[in-house]
């Protein structure tokens, strides 16, 4: 699943999927603004049947790893 999301989020930010970790950020190492982390929120929507994530939910998640947290807690997996 971890994989998954971080082929994911390669494909929405341009970068190569072995450069996304658990510890890539957001904001300072893929360069993602608001709008990106919207778009990232609704491709998650897409891929994995997640519910729409509240701003306050996106606001809080800075890493990838943090992504992958909230997954956990909302996915059951």
């Amino acid at each position: 699943m971890f994989e998954k999301l971080c082929k994911l989020i390669a494909e929405q930010f341009g970068v190569e999927p072995e450069s996304v970790t658990a510890d890539s950020a957001f904001v300072d190492d893929l360069g993602a603004d608001s709008v990106d982390l919207m778009d990232l929120s609704m491709a998650l929507e897409e891929e994995f049947g997640m519910e729409e994530m509240d701003s306050e939910d996106i606001e809080s998640i800075v890493t990838v790893g943090d992504l992958y947290k909230y997954m956990q807690e909302h996915l059951d997996i």
